[in-house]
């Protein structure tokens, strides 16, 4: 998965600690910025005083006819990262408010064979156990010491989806605001495309800490998904397959086209125009 070729720093980071962090979360890219945060005013969505999102108004109909359950994420890895796509990530805060978010760019990772998964081989570690949970389970761990990816198991031994990027539906505001807790102090504000832009951005920005490892995402009171009402559903030919990011150590595994976005969509990641060419993408 992204951000496996390097070795971890620490598996967690206290919240009174002040730490060092690489600003760019793309692997890829060599100029690093760093940045010193004092995680100790890092908003937290359970802090009422965070209540700038407001109450739930983007959809209308009762939770329980919106809700994706357990049927939905038992599927085969790849049909799941690909139904995903237009779903919605909600965060409930404590106060009541929500975040939510439309899945726009995802990555299967299937466990076994697949030499770019956590579970190659079926290796079961305590980090990685969620992936071998019933599917709807989260996973979530972290990368370059600090940086956290949020990932769903589906059907299959060790598989699992990671979520890449997120358009911002509604509490962009209090988004805004936990993302710039992580960057440099005066940096320009960021576009509203940018700030789920990315698995470690959508952490961010919907506040997914290491305490949603092993939480079932089809009953969790805080976190959950969503079929989105207000738009229509996705097509074939809205899905681009492309190679997966940050795995290029993993010789041809790292050109499986396991990584999925929707077509033109401005809070993609990485567009791979080169995949948008292929016959099946046109």
């Amino acid at each position: 998965m992204a951000g496996r070729k390097r070795k971890l720093l620490v598996t967690a980071v206290a919240p009174e600690e002040t730490v060092t962090v690489n600003e760019n979360n793309n692997s890829t890219d060599s100029n690093h910025k760093t940045t010193f945060v004092n995680l100790k005013k890092f908003p937290q969505c359970e802090n009422t005083q965070c209540a700038e999102t407001e109450r739930s108004h983007y959809f209308l109909n009762s939770d329980l006819q919106r809700k994706l359950g357990e049927d939905f994420f038992n599927q085969p890895c790849v049909s799941l990262a690909k139904e995903f796509l237009g779903k919605v990530l909600v965060r409930r805060c404590a106060d009541g408010s929500e975040l939510r978010g439309r899945i726009v760019e995802t990555e299967a990772y299937l466990g076994g064979e697949d030499q770019a998964s956590h579970s190659a081989g079926g290796k079961r570690t305590k980090r990685n156990m969620a992936m071998f949970m019933k599917p709807g389970t989260i996973y979530v761990y972290p990368i370059y010491g600090i940086y956290l990816c949020m990932n769903v198991s589906s059907e299959g031994e060790g598989a699992a989806v990671l979520l890449r990027s997120l358009e911002p539906l509604q509490g962009l505001p209090l988004m805004r605001q936990m993302r710039a807790a992580r960057r440099k102090e005066g940096a320009r504000q960021l576009k509203d495309k940018e700030l789920c832009n990315g698995p470690s951005k959508l952490c961010q920005a919907l506040n997914i800490s290491r305490c949603f490892d092993q939480r079932d995402l089809a009953s969790d009171p805080e976190v959950w998904v969503e079929r989105d009402t207000k738009t229509s559903s996705v097509r074939p030919h809205d899905i681009v397959s492309a190679p997966r990011i940050g795995i290029d150590s993993h010789g041809e595994w790292a050109k499986k086209p396991w990584r999925f976005y929707l077509r033109g969509h401005p809070c993609v990641s990485v567009v791979n125009k080169e995949a948008e060419k292929l016959k099946g993408n046109e």
